[in-house]
């Protein structure tokens, strides 16, 4: 869900700015899971610019207060998250710990990483939804740790219909600054595409998997 709709077209031309997301409708990316698609998103990239870093990290914050108040702590995700996700729990004064995708193999063999305590309200930070799997294990984790997850905050989502499915299914609610919708917005409104390519990327959200990438 989209919290504020300013945040959401500020947030999408951010990322098309500095290339952490790429929209290639006539040469789209091949993912893991075989599917074609004519986005790539890295968040990553945008820790490596300052202005951009502190725009999304004070409106996860003021999104964070506004939905939650002051959890106890805040959450990232590994590995994408943790850096977004520490720099929001910096600005709210909270402590901060990590989740990994798996249990570590050696030493204490944790999966969560800094310190946390049974009750704690937590609200976790995760920088792409896609199917939402990796961000409800996540999610599943703390719970077994016996912490209060309250919702979850993301950079940006696909918004597809499997997600929301996720998410509902797991009773967990994620808010984004933005979203697939409001990124297409602002790259026509941008001419980073046109309308045809526009018409085409709308497309792909409905059928991801079976996608076919050419222009009728």
């Amino acid at each position: 869900m989209i919290l504020n709709k300013e945040t959401a077209q500020k947030t999408a031309e951010l990322l098309l700015q500095i290339n952490a997301i790429k929209l290639q409708p006539q040469n789209p990316f091949t993912w893991a899971s075989g599917w074609k698609s004519p986005i790539y998103c890295d968040n990553r990239i945008t820790l490596s610019y300052p202005i951009i870093r502190n725009y999304l990290k004070e409106n996860l914050a003021k999104q964070v207060e506004i939905l939650y108040g002051k959890p106890d702590i805040i959450a990232g995700v590994a590995t994408g998250a943790i850096g977004i996700g520490a720099l929001v729990a910096d600005i709210l004064g909270l402590p901060f710990c990590y989740i990994r995708p798996e249990t570590k193999k050696h030493g204490r063999q944790n999966k969560i990483e800094g310190f946390v305590e049974a009750n704690q309200n937590v609200v976790i930070i995760e920088d792409l939804i896609s199917t939402g799997n990796s961000s409800l294990l996540a999610a599943n984790a703390l719970k077994e740790a016996n912490l209060n997850v309250k919702g979850m905050l993301a950079i940006f989502t696909y918004g597809f219909d499997v997600s929301e499915e996720n998410f509902k299914k797991n009773n967990i609610e994620l808010h984004t600054l933005s979203d697939y919708n409001h990124l297409l917005q602002q790259a026509e409104k941008s001419n980073y595409i046109s309308s045809m390519e526009k018409t085409l990327l709308s497309t792909w959200r409905m059928d991801p998997a079976n996608w076919n990438p050419q222009l009728k």
